[in-house]
């Protein structure tokens, strides 16, 4: 494939594409095929957004390569805070039962009643929901496959902001 096909714009572009066909899927699993996220799985769609949106923002502006450079380092960043919370997910989702304590309130509750620090700190409780492996994919877990979906978009973040041409 001639390397001049994928630019870093381009590059970036297909992220943008790569982040907006995980929240597809995210929505139709959620409105489609019934299955409920858990507070954790909407963080995680937080930061598959972030992701996106700084790689969208980045194929827009079309930035040389000091720009191309920041863009990447955003958007892997963003994927390492989305891969740290899905990789949470998936441990959670191998503790025995007993070891889960506790449940976390909805995302929406949270949103409407909480601080911001006390909204936070929910996220990182141990929630007897997030344990709950309800969908599976060859054997992995929907965070999982997520958790995957991060480390490529890491991977391609970092590939679009720092190759040449």
């Amino acid at each position: 494939m001639n390397s001049a096909f994928l630019t870093r714009r381009k590059l970036f572009l297909l992220i943008a594409c790569a982040s907006a066909l995980m929240m597809g899927y995210a929505f139709f699993a959620q409105y489609v095929q019934g299955y409920q996220p858990c507070m954790l799985c909407m963080v995680q769609r937080v930061f598959v957004c972030a992701v996106g949106a700084v790689a969208l923002v980045a194929a827009v502006h079309g930035p040389g390569l000091t720009g191309s450079r920041i863009y990447g380092v955003l958007g892997a960043l963003c994927a390492m805070g989305g891969a740290y919370i899905a990789g949470r997910h998936v441990y959670l989702q191998h503790l025995p039962p007993e070891q889960l304590e506790g449940c976390a309130p909805s995302f929406e509750y949270a949103i409407e009643n909480y601080d911001a620090l006390k909204f936070l700190k929910t996220i990182f409780i141990r929630d007897q929901d997030c344990g709950v492996i309800d969908w599976t994919l060859f054997g992995l877990s929907m965070p999982s496959w997520v958790f995957a979906g991060f480390v490529v978009l890491f991977l391609g973040s970092l590939w679009a902001g720092f190759r040449r041409g």
